[in-house]
């Protein structure tokens, strides 16, 4: 009880209220595919977590953009998600630690909770010249990649670098880039995007921290309750696509009128993900409402599938 005052306290010194964080859960516990009889519970694994799993986020091929949007996630903010939810044993970016005693905490880390962590991966795996496209600290992606994941209870891909190779993989990809899952033969959990949503990572957590298991995937290793549909399914524009109603020209009257971007290129109705329901930066908006037409960028092979990016389909 007195964590959970203490949570909530925590949260009114940073101007959040109790009931604008209720509402986070509510919407989280909707976005999980949950009942809403599940909000409260939600609530606790934030407020008052039973356990607080050890997470090892490693870094290979990548631009740290993932890192970025978990950065900025809200109710649980990062502090509290790093010190408070997971135990972060290691992550490049945000760790004190650097040089030496960053690999020895690697290892350490590995060792102590073996068979017990979440690895979380950031990036691309080099497959070519034995790795040789992609080092960090005089070892390539791919030997340590063999090393820690085995030894992990679960890998989760975040991003689409790490989930399907994404753009350091596309041609000619002379270093043989290639998605975690893919580089190692080893199943994944795979959260694309470029960047993902960061609630999608924290809704995956909390699905494991609820129920004790990952959630459902699709036959690409995507979470369904965050991947089940696609863009164009969820689009408040799709209307205008029914009534036949486009965008033909940036900065045009029908761009104005927020009309359909299809013919701008839009690769929503190709594209699984909750960009429309989730959006970003706390709910404040997504590409496609700020008048940008989705680029595919959760999709396997995007960067070459997908492009040119504003060409109709």
């Amino acid at each position: 009880m007195e964590k959970d005052i203490s949570f909530y306290e925590r949260l009114k010194e940073k101007g959040v209220s109790r009931r604008d964080f209720m509402r986070y859960c509510t919407a989280l516990t909707a976005t999980m595919g949950l009942s809403v009889a599940y909000t409260p519970k939600v609530a606790e694994v934030f407020a008052a977590p039973a356990q607080r799993p050890p997470l090892i986020w490693l870094h290979f091929g990548e631009c740290t953009g993932c890192s970025e949007a978990l950065l900025r996630t809200q109710y649980p903010y990062i502090d509290e998600l790093v010190l408070e939810i997971l135990s972060v044993e290691y992550h490049e970016t945000i760790m004190a630690a650097a040089g030496h005693q960053a690999e020895e905490q690697l290892h350490h880390a590995v060792k102590q909770y073996e068979g017990k962590f979440i690895c979380v991966v950031e990036g691309s795996i080099a497959t070519k010249y034995n790795g040789g496209y992609g080092k960090v600290g005089g070892r390539s992606f791919l030997e340590i990649a063999k090393e820690v994941t085995p030894k992990a209870a679960a890998v989760i891909a975040i991003g689409t670098c790490a989930a399907f190779g994404g753009i350091p993989a596309a041609a000619p990809n002379p270093g043989g880039y290639k998605g975690v899952g893919e580089a190692l033969g080893i199943k994944t959990l795979n959260l694309p995007g470029c960047p993902p949503n960061p609630i999608n990572l924290v809704g995956t957590v909390v699905n494991y921290l609820l129920l004790g298991k990952l959630p459902d995937l699709d036959a690409n290793g995507r979470p369904l309750f965050a991947y089940g549909k696609t863009i164009h399914d969820q689009c408040p524009r799709r209307s205008h696509f029914e009534n036949e109603e486009f965008v033909e020209a940036f900065g045009s009257e029908e761009a104005a009128l927020g009309y359909c971007l299809y013919k701008m290129g839009c690769r929503g109705p190709e594209t699984y993900n909750n960009c429309p329901v989730a959006k970003f930066n706390d709910g404040t908006s997504w590409p496609v409402e700020a008048g940008h037409p989705c680029i595919g960028c959760s999709q396997p092979n995007f960067w070459d599938r997908m492009s040119p990016f504003y060409e109709e389909m």
